[in-house]
């Protein structure tokens, strides 16, 4: 295996391999993923052409340790972009520590000790895009469902009794099964029970993002995946998904559209490690600079097993990694929120939101259906499957419990309606 890559055909249940093989060569079948589809709007592409050039031009190899003390110099500034390459270099992973100390003591100048908790709420798992790493994918055998109105307002129900104030609503990517029209009315609902909702659903025009805000959205979430355009096209075989320049100006066409604030992210462990975290960093740091007056944030999943498939999963990018990258985020973006998933470990995440990240989630399921489980005991009716298996199951009470004992200060609600 190409040692760069971190999913091959041995990931892959014998079905997969079959379908990826037919795709692969059957090139008519296939959209080139660098070409925008009718119906997808084309935006100013400056942004997203500097952020690949960048990235392009960057090599972790050329970095030493000088270079990384020369970083960790600077006790009070905001590390450079050159700065932040080195950190994020093989030859920082001696200096660990140090950038943690670091670290945490730029967290806490500017975010003191607080940590904020949201839940995500899936209401479908219908996909048309062929991802060989997704639960979701549409060739993966997994019980399908699409909450209806009724059953997306009991699961709120149950979620905001146990007092969560935030909410992330997701769906799989299905214009068909989960249209704009439903995910806007499912965000209406949301409004009735929670202070702050985000979506991170596939991407969408500027026109139907302002809708979505118009509907109570208050930020996006969406993950590039990987910012490696050849390796992006080899893991997405089918689907509007596929269409790389589209997914990378989802955040842009989304503040455009009114948004209070969006989130950037790669899946860490499906390419190049170092290369999709500097990529992610200065993403987010072009949207900072070019809308000052967006909240941008970003996330650090890492492969998880999916249904079907426990092969898949980050083999390159261990803990010490993730929290090299998420330092070194830290220092280079020191006013930017880090969300950490329950894709980590509970003493994971424990220990980074004293160091950098200052959103965790909590009382999570990536199925369709089951919070009634989950919260109460009881199962009320079917339930669809997740689309990852998720690494830390506390629910908010324990989650707030074991923060407090940190001695860290749990938020339920970042921002306050005037």
């Amino acid at each position: 295996m190409d040692e760069q890559y971190y999913i091959d055909s041995a990931d892959l249940t014998e079905a997969q391999r079959k379908r990826k093989h037919e795709l692969e060569n059957d090139p008519s079948s296939r959209c080139s993923h660098m070409e925008f589809l009718p119906g997808m709007e084309q935006i100013d592409p400056t942004l997203r052409e500097t952020v690949l050039a960048e990235m392009n031009a960057y090599d972790p190899a050329q970095y030493t340790a000088l270079d990384v003390q020369r970083a960790l110099s600077h006790a009070d500034e905001r590390c450079s972009l050159e700065e932040f390459k080195a950190l994020l270099s093989p030859a920082a992973a001696p200096f660990l520590e140090q950038m943690a100390q670091k670290a945490s003591l730029v967290t806490q100048r500017h975010f003191g000790n607080t940590v904020y908790l949201f839940t995500p709420l899936y209401i479908a798992n219908h996909c048309e895009n062929y991802c060989v790493y997704c639960g979701f994918n549409c060739y993966n055998d997994i019980r399908r469902m699409q909450l209806s109105p009724e059953q997306i307002e009991h699961e709120m129900q149950v979620i905001a009794e146990s007092g969560m104030e935030e909410i992330l609503i997701l769906t799989g990517e299905s214009r068909a099964k989960s249209s704009i029209t439903y995910i806007g009315e499912a965000c209406k609902l949301a409004r009735k029970y929670f202070r702050l909702v985000g979506i991170e659903i596939y991407p969408v025009n500027t026109d139907e993002y302002r809708y979505l805000h118009e509907c109570g959205v208050d930020y996006v979430t969406v993950f590039q995946e990987t910012y490696d355009a050849d390796r992006y096209e080899q893991l997405h075989l089918a689907g509007h998904k596929r269409v790389f320049p589209y997914r990378f100006e989802a955040q842009e066409r989304a503040l455009l559209g009114g948004m209070r604030g969006v989130a950037c992210s790669a899946l860490l462990g499906l390419s190049d490690l170092r290369k999709d975290a500097f990529a992610t960093a200065l993403h987010a740091c072009l949207l900072q600079k070019k809308y000052p007056h967006a909240e941008i944030s970003l996330s650090c999943p890492r492969l998880r097993p999916i249904v079907n498939n426990d092969r898949i999963c980050s083999r390159d990018v261990g803990e010490k990694e993730l929290c090299q990258v998420l330092c070194a985020y830290r220092m280079f973006l020191p006013f930017a929120g880090i969300t950490v998933s329950s894709r980590e470990s509970a003493s994971f995440r424990n220990g980074i939101v004293k160091i950098a990240a200052t959103k965790i989630s909590a009382g999570v399921s990536t199925g369709i259906g089951d919070h009634e489980e989950k919260y109460t005991g009881r199962q009320d009716g079917e339930s669809g499957d997740g689309q990852f298996e998720i690494n830390d199951s506390r629910s908010l009470s324990r989650m707030y419990t074991d923060l407090e004992q940190e001695g860290l200060q749990p938020v339920l609600n970042e921002y306050l309606y005037v």
